[in-house]
């Protein structure tokens, strides 16, 4: 159709070259993905090809370079057809991938602070409050800080910045970024299945949250007294005073704690089901001693919380392999926190960034209440010196370090696609860099801060009780629907500090839940190719089909054997051996696929200069170390799954987790060896091409005018232009 003569250029059909090239010309083996080009692929199927001649001129395009970074790429505007709309420019160091059709705009954050309120509210959930407190006693108090901090700085903000920076200059979610390196796509998949597993079963902290809240305006609060009809005969409001009733020994009025010199069970004061095997020995004595003997006569006992927990709401079975009925009142809260769930979504980053507002801000409002009100309690300082008191010997353990590593990756939410799918809505210039500085410190601030919170409580909790801290001292659902709502017992009022607990846990939990499940929607609905019937679906849909789908996983956590579902998701999909996996491959590929001096280029050019030099020795070097060592520590010591202590899960059900973990590891290396074996040509060609990256339309508007100067050929070449038909 169209033929262009003129000097020095020789313009011709079907193929394309320049000569000479600062660039080697790839041979482009032809690849049989069959895809659209909106899925911003490299190459198209000549089978493809229209016949109307329109073409795509095949030039070095923006932000191109070596793999290791060192050179600049050159490059050229998109050719224009003649009612205005971009044609696909591609090849070279890089593919623009594009269409004849108007392009539609990518939604943007309103404000950036939407971006960040987003990110705070994602990042900051459930795990910085009832995780980090108990690690960090756990662990050497104060000491803690020491790793956890060093592993922030070198594996935390890291992943964490290449993530939020990736999204933002690909603009694309979590699967399309990674047409940065398009052989490594898996990386993307295997994100989105992490983070549906993710939306799946964390939802299910939500729903209990919201039945403990529905029962918290109630006075006196269910799970503080026995005779309900949940509760078995050995209910025991308390254990000390039925321990010494039993054996004929008077409690008194005075404070028992002063009257009690041994060791008492753990389980007792945690609330636990006591062991039946070893019966406590104690010593009773006033001024002299009066009496020895052993709560052997008592084990069995079990306090009203554990009973309202494990009879009332979750209605437990005796194992996986007794599913048991369904509970109509779970359902019901099921049913509300997904339609919650599904209106702050349903309209794109617009809405999520005015409801995030609140549901990011208001848990710190809560703490801060918490915080005030738990330091007046009796005992609360002793709690919080039992959770800094440092102690330096534990950081010769390795365990230590492990833990500190796992936190890192669990708190920041790394490996989960959302991030990067958040960063996808920023304007193409913003300080991404600075952002993740700004949330690094939010995250761990919020953490330790939590810490407080959360010891002032159990310090006064094992003040009441009379035992040590560490018999009361919980992490998980245990701290959550064990060990606080029976602290909360022990309080003045405690219809108020329940039902604030549990509304700060509900409004935790839901802005990392719709969140979560807004990287899963924007990694969905950017595959879907815009010009196909799937393309054309609206948003509302496309969230309602993810929400519905979760739902109905989600009926087999609300059944009497749902406890056994729900941990068999949180042990093994969203684990730390997946989420060290998706982070190792991650700096791989941008640091040595990609090429990290070529990443730290593309960053400059979003924010105006150059990380510092840590983030590309972190991405090359130090990060995929540590993810490698804390990987490997995870795999020898493997436990098998167990509930309680007390149940162990059956060697199916084991078999069942791994498969839910290896199928986001799979995806990986898996998509590799599809995408190598249906590309054809040698081994390096089809390396070249499949590690070529694919721009999207955007990178013309920023990045091809800094090298209009480049797009000459060396004056006296003899070079020739041809275009190649692909629309």
């Amino acid at each position: 159709m169209f033929a262009y003569m003129f000097h020095p250029f020789s313009f011709t059909m079907r193929s394309f070259s320049i000569f000479p090239s600062p660039y080697p010309v790839l041979s482009r083996p032809v690849c049989i993905d069959d895809i659209g080009l909106t899925q911003l692929e490299v190459g198209i199927p000549p089978e493809d090809e229209p016949e109307d001649g329109s073409a795509r001129a095949l030039v070095p395009v923006p932000g191109g370079g070596t793999a290791g970074g060192a050179e600049e790429g050159g490059g050229v505007l998109p050719p224009q057809s003649q009612d205005g709309t971009t044609v696909v420019v591609a090849a070279g160091p890089g593919t623009v991938a594009g269409s004849a059709l108007p392009e539609v705009e990518r939604e943007t954050w309103t404000r950036q602070m939407d971006f960040i309120m987003s990110c705070v509210g994602f990042a900051v959930g459930l795990g910085n409050v009832w995780r980090f407190p108990y690690l960090c006693y756990k662990n050497g108090g104060g000491v803690f800080l020491i790793p956890y901090m060093l592993t922030v700085f070198i594996g935390g903000i890291p992943v964490f910045f290449l993530e939020i920076a990736l999204g933002q200059f690909m603009k694309q979610g979590g699967v399309s970024a990674w047409n940065i390196a398009p052989l490594f796509k898996g990386l993307g998949l295997a994100s989105m299945v992490i983070v549906f597993f993710c939306n799946t079963y964390y939802i299910m902290i939500l729903v209990w949250a919201l039945y403990f809240l529905l029962h918290s305006f109630s006075s006196p609060l269910p799970w503080a007294t026995c005779g309900h009809p949940w509760n078995t005969p050995n209910c025991t409001q308390d254990f000390r005073r039925a321990c010494y009733g039993r054996m004929g020994i008077g409690t008194g009025t005075g404070d028992q704690s002063t009257a009690f010199n041994g060791t008492p069970s753990p389980s007792s004061s945690s609330g636990l089901l006591l062991p039946s095997a070893a019966p406590v020995p104690f010593n009773l004595s006033a001024a002299q001693l009066l009496f020895n003997g052993t709560c052997s006569d008592v084990e069995g006992m079990r306090s009203p919380v554990i009973e309202f927990w494990e009879r009332k709401v979750l209605r437990l079975s005796s194992g996986l392999d007794e599913p048991g009925d369904i509970s109509f009142h779970m359902v019901l809260c099921l049913i509300a926190t997904w339609v919650i769930v599904y209106f702050c979504i349903w309209k794109g980053v617009k809405s999520t960034g005015k409801v995030v507002y609140f549901t990011a801000l208001f848990p710190y409002v809560v703490l801060v209440v918490l915080l005030a009100h738990g330091i007046t309690l009796p005992g609360a300082w002793d709690g919080i010196v039992f959770y800094l008191k440092p102690d330096w010997s534990k950081l010769l353990e390795a365990q230590v370090w492990i833990d500190a590593g796992t936190q890192i990756f669990f708190s920041y939410a790394i490996g989960l696609g959302a991030l990067t799918a958040l960063g996808s809505y920023n304007r193409f210039h913003n300080n991404c860099y600075q952002d993740a500085f700004v949330l690094a410190f939010i995250n761990s601030g919020t953490s330790f801060f939590a810490g407080f919170v959360v010891f002032s409580v159990l310090g006064f909790m094992a003040a009441e009780q009379g035992v040590d801290i560490s018999k009361v001292a919980e992490s998980g659902p245990g701290l959550a629907f064990i060990a606080y709502p029976k602290a909360v017992t022990l309080m003045p009022m405690a219809p108020v500090w329940a039902a604030l607990f549990f509304f700060m846990l509900l409004v935790l939990g839901l802005d990392s839940q719709f969140v979560g499940v807004e990287g899963l929607i924007t990694g969905i609905i950017d595959m879907l190719p815009p010009k196909s019937a799937l393309g054309s679906v609206r948003r509302e849909v496309v969230v309602a089909v993810c929400c519905f789908t979760c739902f109905l996983i989600d009926m087999s956590m609300v059944t009497e054997g749902g406890m056994y579902v729900f941990q068999l998701f949180d042990y093994y999909s969203a684990s730390g051996i997946t989420l060290l996996w998706q982070a190792f491959w991650e700096c791989v590929v941008v640091a040595w696929v990609y090429g990290a001096d070529r990443f730290m280029d593309d960053v400059a050019r979003m924010i105006g200069y150059r990380p510092l030099p840590y983030m590309k020795w972190c991405w090359s070097y130090i990060t995929p170390l540590v993810c490698v060592a804390v990987f490997l520590f995870h795999v020898v010591n493997y436990k098998r799954l167990t509930y309680n202590t007390a149940y162990t899960y059956p060697w199916w059900g084991e078999a069942l987790g791994w498969c839910l973990a290896l199928s986001s590891m799979l995806c990986i290396p898996v998509t590799v060896a599809y995408k190598l074996l249906r590309c054809k040509g040698s081994f390096r060609e089809r390396w070249q091409h499949l590690t070529t990256p694919v721009w999207g339309r955007h990178h013309m508007e920023y990045l091809a005018p800094e090298s209009e100067a480049k797009l000459l050929p060396p004056a006296g070449a003899k070079s020739s232009l041809h275009f190649e038909s692909v629309i």
